[in-house]
């Protein structure tokens, strides 16, 4: 399938990472749907993308919201007829009050939703599109802070960062439900991959206090790579840059 023929959405894409996969999709040709909770914001992502001269419309979705997922894939279904890559890349850190001992379970159950239950969310609702496209794509965007391995070897930095109870669970339970999504989809064609961005200097990572050694189109880079697999690429993968990233 020919990039300008490709259908995209992006989620949480009015900034950051998102944003920048957008614009590298974009810059691909493929049409790329701006997922954006805020409609205005939004609005404002999609026309500095089409001053770049991309073919980028706005998509208003709350990967939170039943409602708004629902008519979101009924907007791409009535418009495109189809989708063939789809990037769950809307997530949140939670911030603070996730330190084991005390907790705030409303933060972490906040950071699940949209971290873990959005991403079923949506991709639930766009499976039957993403059923209709010749070589159907789905990149989850997680995070390093996942990787168990990494959390538990002492010569690596993440086992001595600060013991956080919400986001790093949620995105390891990323992780296995894109194994459980790329089990279920490669007998149809459609590869679903996790990726590690990195730390990229992004108003989500200065949250979560890291140093921010890359940048937004850096990260946004892995997801672009998955998001263009040929037909024989992996499926039920987490990678960055450098290739897999140990569980």
């Amino acid at each position: 399938m020919n990039n300008t023929d490709t259908i995209a959405l992006v989620t949480g894409a009015n900034k950051g990472i998102g944003l920048e996969v957008a614009r590298q999709l974009g810059e691909l040709g493929m049409t790329v749907l701006l997922g954006a909770r805020d409609p205005g914001r939004g609005d404002e992502a999609v026309a500095k993308l089409r001053a770049e001269g991309l073919e980028v419309h706005q998509l208003t979705i709350d990967v939170t919201g039943e409602e708004s997922v629902r008519a979101a894939a009924e907007q791409v279904g009535e418009r495109f007829g189809r989708l063939d890559v789809l990037v769950n890349n809307a997530g949140i850190s939670g911030g603070t009050r996730q330190t084991p001992g005390s907790v705030d379970l409303g933060v972490v159950r906040e950071v699940f939703e949209t971290n873990v239950f959005g991403v079923i969310r949506v991709t639930d609702a766009m499976l039957p599109l993403l059923r209709r496209s010749p070589a159907g794509r789905i990149v989850n965007v997680s995070s390093g802070t996942a990787s168990m391995t990494h959390m538990t070897d002492p010569g690596h930095y993440f086992s001595r960062r600060p013991s956080v109870a919400g986001y790093p669970p949620s995105k390891a339970a990323l992780n296995l439900l894109t194994i459980q999504y790329a089990k279920e989809l490669r007998p149809l064609g459609i590869l679903v991959n996790a990726i590690a961005p990195g730390a990229c200097d992004t108003d989500f990572a200065r949250d979560l206090g890291m140093s921010l050694p890359r940048t937004a189109a850096q990260g946004a880079a892995v997801a672009v790579r998955l998001a263009t697999l040929g037909a024989e690429g992996p499926s039920g993968g987490f990678f960055d840059e450098d290739g897999p990233v140990p569980w």
